[in-house]
């Protein structure tokens, strides 16, 4: 089991800008996966990006191509989701993921999840 603790959010003004932070820790693989999924009042969980260790390959969600950037760091296990030209529609709790092997933009792919981060955009 991977233990994550996420960090970074707060409330914004649009057009702002916000990082958010997760550290793994427990049984991280070199080879993995981590990202990050959203959740809006209300509604499912949705992908918003993830990064694969082994190819430092990275995948976005269209909502946020360009406004967003997710970096990861193997050395310390941690996972950052820099995000740029916030918009009151990213309002939603931010949570961080893991699983082992290669990424994947359903939510039951993951097998670790942190305790979330409430990101809030006002406008």
């Amino acid at each position: 089991q991977v233990h994550l603790v996420e960090s970074g959010g707060g409330s914004v003004q649009a057009g702002g800008s916000l990082t958010l932070s997760c550290v793994a820790s427990g049984n991280v693989r070199s080879t993995h996966c981590m990202g990050w999924f959203r959740q809006f009042p209300g509604k499912e969980r949705e992908g918003v990006a993830h990064s694969y260790s082994a190819s430092r390959s990275t995948n976005y969600a269209d909502s946020v191509k360009g406004r967003f950037t997710i970096s990861q760091d193997n050395a310390k296990n941690t996972l950052y989701l820099q995000m740029n030209s916030l918009k009151p529609d990213d309002t939603a709790m931010y949570y961080c993921v893991y699983r082992h092997g290669v990424c994947s933009w359903a939510p039951a792919a993951y097998t670790d999840w942190g305790q979330g981060t409430q990101v809030t955009v006002s406008s």
